[in-house]
């Protein structure tokens, strides 16, 4: 059942592929705001996942973070998402990321309960459809 209070966690020790540098979002060899985004993501993936349905998935609608600390390659760091409102499909979360030593990242995430084949088939069809792009 989705109530507020779960909690959802994910853990990741730090790699060259995870840093800024690889992902091009900086230039410097540090975890990057868009990984750690990813992990806080995936926290509440977690988080909700065995509450759903059968068939039913969520997908992420809107963020609102700070990425407060640097964390270099070698060092763990955790995600954790807990569900502080359930608004019929809509679902938000207070997400923050640690590593060893700092609190390195904290916010909010929100997230739409959604049938996941409906959802796909959906976003699927755009391929059929002409664009601007």
């Amino acid at each position: 059942m989705l109530e507020p209070g779960k909690e959802g966690r994910v853990e990741i020790t730090v790699t060259p592929n995870d840093t800024a540098l690889a992902y091009g979002s900086g230039e410097v060899d540090v975890l990057s705001t868009p990984r750690m985004v990813a992990l806080m993501e995936q926290a509440a993936v977690n988080c909700v996942r065995d509450a759903l349905p059968e068939g039913m998935t969520s997908v992420g609608i809107s963020l609102d973070i700070k990425h407060l600390a640097a964390t270099p390659p070698g060092m763990r760091a955790e995600a954790t998402a807990r569900l502080v409102e359930v608004n019929d499909r809509r679902l938000v979360f207070e997400v923050e990321a640690r590593d060893e030593r700092d609190l390195i990242g904290r916010g909010r995430h929100e997230r739409f309960i959604v049938d996941a084949r409906r959802f796909l088939e959906k976003a699927r069809a755009k391929r059929g459809t002409p664009g601007s792009i």
